[in-house]
C-alpha cells in the first residue's frame, strides 16, 4: 500500500493531485495516514511519523512530505529499511525513521525539468512511489545514508510536536524511554503520569504514554493545549 504523511491539510486539490498520480500508476490501495502534520516543521513531523510507523505493514510505500524548502537545492530521497519503504525530501523528516534501522539502502531521485518547482509531492515523490510499487529501484543514485540530513539529530524530542483536536498535546519523548514515576514539567506545570483517563479526576493534567508510544500530556474531559498553554514547539522536561 501506499501511505501518504503530508502537512497539506484536506483542504484544496493537493492531496488529491497526489493520490491520482499514485493511482493512475498502482493497483495499491492509498492510505491517508495524516495530512496536518505540524506545518513548515519536519523535525517535530519527523517523530511524530517515526511513532506511527509500527502500526505501518512492512513493505509498504511511505510517501511523506513536509518539505518547506521545496523547489530548493535540498535533495529528493528514497530509502528502504526495515521492509519499507520511504520517499520524501532529505531534510530530516525521514531521520528518526532510519536511524535505528539495521540497514538502509538509500537513493536520490531525479527531478525531472517539468516538475512543479512547488509541487514536489506529486511531480517528484509520488512517480518515484510508482516507479517502487512497479518493482523497480526508485534511481540510479544511491546514497550513503549517514550523509541524509537528521541522521545525528537526538533520538527523543523534547518539545510539543502535536496537538490533537481534543486538545491533547503529543510530545516527541518516547515512553519506553520515561520512567513511570516522572513528572512531565511545561509552561509552570508539573504533571504526573497515569494509564488512562479515568485513572484522574475530571479536569485533572496527567501525561500517559499514548496508543502510538509517545509520552502526551491531556486533561481528562478537558482542552490540554488551552489549560496548560502547551502549544507547539514549547519545550517539556522531566523530573525523577
Amino acid at each position: 500500500m501506499f501511505v501518504l504523511f503530508t502537512d497539506f491539510g484536506t483542504r484544496g486539490p493537493y492531496v488529491g493531485q497526489m493520490q491520482a498520480v499514485l493511482m493512475a500508476g498502482s493497483d495499491l490501495p492509498v492510505v491517508d495516514l495524516m495530512h496536518d502534520a505540524p506545518a513548515f516543521d519536519p523535525r517535530a513531523s519527523a517523530y511524530l511519523l517515526r511513532a506511527f510507523v509500527e502500526s505501518i505493514p512492512v513493505n509498504s510505500i511511505i510517501v511523506a512530505v513536509v518539505d518547506p524548502g521545496v523547489g530548493s537545492r535540498r535533495r529528493a530521497i528514497a530509502a528502504r529499511a526495515d521492509g519499507r519503504w520511504l520517499v520524501g525530501p532529505d531534510n530530516g523528516l525521514l531521520a528518526p525513521m532510519l536511524q535505528e534501522a539495521p540497514d538502509i539502502d538509500a537513493w536520490e531521485l531525479d527531478v525531472a525539468g517539468d516538475a512543479a518547482a512547488t509541487f514536489h509531492g506529486r511531480d517528484v515523490f509520488a512517480p518515484a512511489a510508482v516507479r517502487i510499487a512497479s518493482g523497480l529501484e526508485p534511481s540510479r543514485t544511491p546514497l550513503n545514508a549517514s550523509t541524509l540530513v537528521g541522521m545525528d539529530w537526538p533520538a527523543d524530542e523534547s518539545r510539543v510536536i502535536y496537538v490533537d483536536a481534543y486538545g491533547n498535546v503529543m510530545t516527541g519523548l518516547r515512553g519506553s524511554r520515561v520512567p513511570g514515576e516522572a513528572m512531565l514539567c511545561a509552561k509552570g506545570h508539573r504533571v504526573r503520569r497515569a494509564n488512562t483517563f479515568s485513572d484522574v479526576g475530571i479536569g485533572e493534567a496527567f501525561w500517559y504514554v499514548n496508543s502510538s508510544g509517545l509520552v502526551e500530556v491531556a486533561i481528562n474531559q478537558g482542552n490540554a493545549r488551552e489549560r496548560l498553554g502547551m502549544e507547539p514547539g514549547a519545550p517539556v522536561a522531566l523530573e525523577v
